[in-house]
């Protein structure tokens, strides 16, 4: 069977000139202005029970730009705006199919200022990237090389919290495709004390790295809070706090990098809970813990690798007792503190690890719904992999 190529996104750093930094940051602008009234056109539709397509707000957008008003949106490249009228196209794709929620407004400060560009709207020759509207390439810091005579797709420019100008480029990438498969299989149990605990037995360190800048994190904010608003001294402040966020966003993405290709690269199915951290973070004693292990990261991650390289992610259903599951015999145990990092099987007196019995019980739940489905009630399957839903414990006679 042929195996397509992978389309993958390469993300660099890069420094515009004043004249670039001051096209982009309007083209952000008037991205947002056109996505706004889009979906206040298609609000309003939507109000009165009619429906408007993407044609219909592209045919509003070229009414938008012979107005006095919003005459300024010719002066930036089309291809940014076109693409965000399609954008707002799939969110309510999404929220129709009941994926998402209603799409909402962009909003100057709190929203992501980004343009995505089409092979119609940047140059990329020799190496050197020329977006539309501009005579200079970009000073892109090729951190990594692209593949071998990659032709680009999509590129999307990007401006973070921190003040740091980003570029992603979208190609083709022929060296991605299936590793040859193998017989490992692995059960992992997510934790705080240890981010991650395997069913072999190894446990690997939560860094907790909000916690180490925490010090630092604490007297930018403060410092913030003594600006006054509008000031460009509170601008200044609100970059420094931006910046403390972005080392520890910076520092748990490349280490959930590593851990993920390893384990991808290493077994050829990969069990994991399906937890909901959206509600797990609602525990305000938790919360800080749980947001700063990265967990929702680390599935997203191990997902799309493992789709990569032809390996298999099951999640077992969230209310599947591993921790409370003896490995050994099978018997439950009816509580199981979180004080209690180790017990002891009360029917076969196996002694157990709080986590690493998670974690085979894990990879044994995972493997049987992979060979035969999980038996008692039919699977739910997902996007995000196979889901092995709760197993009834049988009663015991007296």
């Amino acid at each position: 069977m042929a195996v397509h190529p992978v389309k993958r996104a390469f993300k660099y750093r890069f420094y515009p000139s004043d004249v670039q930094a001051a096209e982009l940051l309007r083209t952000f602008g008037c991205v947002r202005k056109v996505y706004n009234l889009a979906l206040a056109a298609r609000s309003e539709a939507w109000a009165r029970q009619e429906r408007v397509s993407y044609h219909a707000t592209s045919a509003m957008l070229t009414a938008w730009k012979r107005t006095e008003e919003l005459a300024f949106l010719n002066e930036v490249s089309s291809v940014p705006l076109q693409q965000t009228l399609r954008h707002l196209q799939s969110a309510f794709t999404h929220f129709f199919a009941k994926r998402a929620k209603y799409p909402r407004f962009k909003s100057r400060k709190a929203s992501r200022k980004s343009a995505e560009y089409t092979t119609s709207g940047f140059r990329f020759r020799n190496g050197a990237l020329t977006l539309a509207k501009m005579t200079d390439p970009l000073d892109i810091v090729w951190s990594r090389p692209l593949p071998e005579g990659a032709k680009p797709s999509t590129v999307t420019v990007s401006q973070d919290p921190a003040g740091r100008w980003f570029v992603s480029i979208l190609c083709e990438d022929p060296l991605v495709k299936p590793l040859p498969a193998t017989d490992a299989a692995v059960g992992i149990d997510v934790g705080l004390d240890h981010l991650l605990t395997l069913s072999t037995g190894e446990k690997i360190a939560n860094p907790r790295h909000e916690r180490r800048d925490r010090a630092r994190l604490a007297t930018a904010q403060r410092e913030l809070s003594r600006k006054a608003r509008g000031s460009a001294n509170r601008a200044k402040a609100r970059r420094r706090v931006a910046r403390v966020h972005a080392r520890i966003a910076d520092r748990r993405r490349d280490l959930l990098h590593q851990l993920t290709t390893r384990l991808v690269r290493e077994n050829q199915t990969l069990v994991i809970e399906d937890l909901t951290v959206t509600n797990m973070v609602k525990n305000h004693t938790l919360a800080r813990a749980i947001a700063d292990a990265g967990w929702r990261e680390f599935r997203s991650m191990l997902e799309y690798k493992a789709a990569w390289y032809g390996r298999e992610v099951i999640a077992v259903d969230r209310f599947f007792p591993s921790t409370r599951l003896c490995s050994g015999c099978g018997s439950l145990r009816e509580r199981m503190p979180l004080s209690d990092r180790t017990w002891m099987c009360g029917t076969c007196g196996m002694a157990h690890d709080r986590d690493v019995n998670a974690a085979n019980n894990l990879l044994a739940a995972g493997l049987a719904a992979s060979v035969c489905g999980a038996g008692v009630r039919p699977q739910r399957s997902s996007p995000s992999g196979q889901s092995v839903m709760k197993q009834k414990t049988p009663r015991r006679e007296p």
